[in-house]
């Protein structure tokens, strides 16, 4: 069992780092005075900015896209020989309305950045750190994985492997001191619906979404505790639960409800 650490020390990899949970994640490390090397495939001048005036060591960064072998190789290039303490395998992103409506381009895109991309890191990274015995690793998942998600198919389908994913690893590693941990979010106030196209859905104009950096808090204190996994928020917790005992049937429905764009809504 791991054990509990104090803070995050050393070289930490922070990947959808531009915003959101990601940038609230590159705060939480600044503030424990980490090294940081920060990825993501737009702009991160502003959480640059913000981790400069919260005390970080030092600060790279990699604008790149991680669903490609272009962007995990210009991220392995910037961390080098250098070992990394903590993989905060955060990037990701969504895509709303129905899958046979959407382009395959789009989907592929989803596809690589959430699984191909985020298990490539892993692989890399997390195999120097069986080698040193030594290291620990969060990945955002979602309580989507949970749900069957009608109108925002592609992505929820993707979760639900990154969450299997983690467990699975996090058993295999069950022998060293190599953790892994699992956050698991739900709604939450970031980029993700105007990205995902999903502003005009329930989940998208919700206005109880999560705060990003309670999230990023929760995903924290997970990995600083060794945990496998924390769902973050009370009410996310509950759904998660109740995930496991209604039928995928009705599970889908209701996530139709809140996923199908309102002005396409005649059922």
């Amino acid at each position: 069992m791991a054990k509990d650490i104090d803070k995050l020390h050393g070289l930490v990899v922070i990947t959808g780092a531009s915003s959101g949970i990601g940038q609230e994640l590159a705060k939480l490390a600044a503030k424990d005075g980490c090294d940081l090397i920060l990825a993501a495939d737009r702009d991160m001048g502003e959480t640059e900015a913000i981790v400069k005036q919260h005390g970080a060591a030092s600060i790279a960064t990699v604008m790149g896209d991680l669903a490609t072998r272009d962007g995990i190789m210009a991220l392995m290039t910037e961390i080098g020989d250098r070992p990394v303490d903590f993989l905060l395998a955060n990037a990701g992103h969504g895509l709303g309305h129905a899958f046979l409506d959407q382009e395959w381009k789009d989907i592929a895109h989803v596809i690589h950045t959430n699984i191909t991309g985020t298990t490539a890191l892993i692989y890399y990274i997390g195999k120097r750190m069986r080698e040193r015995d030594a290291g620990r690793i969060l990945v955002t998942g979602s309580i989507a994985g949970h749900l069957p998600g009608a109108y925002q198919l592609v992505y929820n389908s993707t979760k639900a492997y990154i969450d299997d994913f983690c467990f699975g690893l996090r058993n295999e590693l069950k022998d060293t001191n190599v953790t892994i941990s699992c956050l698991m979010p739900g709604v939450t106030d970031t980029q993700f619906f105007d990205r995902a196209n999903m502003e005009d859905t329930g989940a998208g104009q919700s206005d109880s979404k999560a705060d990003p950096a309670k999230v990023a808090k929760d995903g924290y204190e997970a990995l600083l505790e060794g945990d496998a996994h924390v769902v973050s928020g009370f009410m996310n917790k509950v759904q998660d639960m109740f995930a496991n005992v209604i039928p995928d049937t009705m599970l889908a429905e209701m996530h139709r409800k809140m996923a199908k764009p309102k002005k396409e809504h005649a059922d």
